[in-house]
C-alpha cells in the first residue's frame, strides 16, 4: 500500500512539474478591485499561481485533519486510561486482612 500512495504522488508530483514548465509565462493577476475602477494586479507566472492555490486549497484540509486526529488521540488516551483504571481493583483480602478476621483460637486442652 505504501508503494501505491508513492508512485501515486510521484505520478501527481511529474505532472505538475511538467504543467509549470510547460506553462511558466506571466499572466496578470487581478487582486482587489479599486475606487477607480481597476484593479490591484500582479505579473506573475501560471505555475507560481497554481503552487499557491493549492497551496491555499490544501492549507484548511489538512489544518482540519490534524485538528480531528488530535481530538481522537486525546480521546483514545482517555478511554485507555479510564480502561485502565477500572481494571486496576484493590485485592479480594490480603494476609493480615485475613489473620485479622480470623477468631483467636481456643487454648489447648491439657
Amino acid at each position: 500500500m505504501q508503494l501505491i500512495r508513492t508512485l501515486l504522488l510521484l505520478l501527481v508530483t511529474i505532472a505538475l512539474v511538467a504543467f509549470i514548465a510547460i506553462n511558466w509565462q506571466t499572466v496578470p493577476l487581478n487582486l482587489w478591485p479599486l475606487q477607480d475602477g481597476n484593479y490591484v494586479h500582479l505579473e506573475w507566472p501560471v505555475g507560481f499561481i497554481v503552487i499557491i492555490s493549492m497551496a491555499l486549497g490544501f492549507l484548511p484540509m489538512w489544518l482540519l485533519h490534524k485538528g480531528a486526529r488530535w481530538r481522537l488521540t486525546r480521546r483514545i488516551s482517555f478511554l485507555e486510561n479510564s480502561v485502565k483504571s477500572a481494571s486496576q481493583s484493590a485485592p479480594i483480602a490480603t494476609s493480615t486482612q485475613l489473620e485479622a478476621a480470623t477468631p483467636e483460637a481456643p487454648p489447648p486442652l491439657p
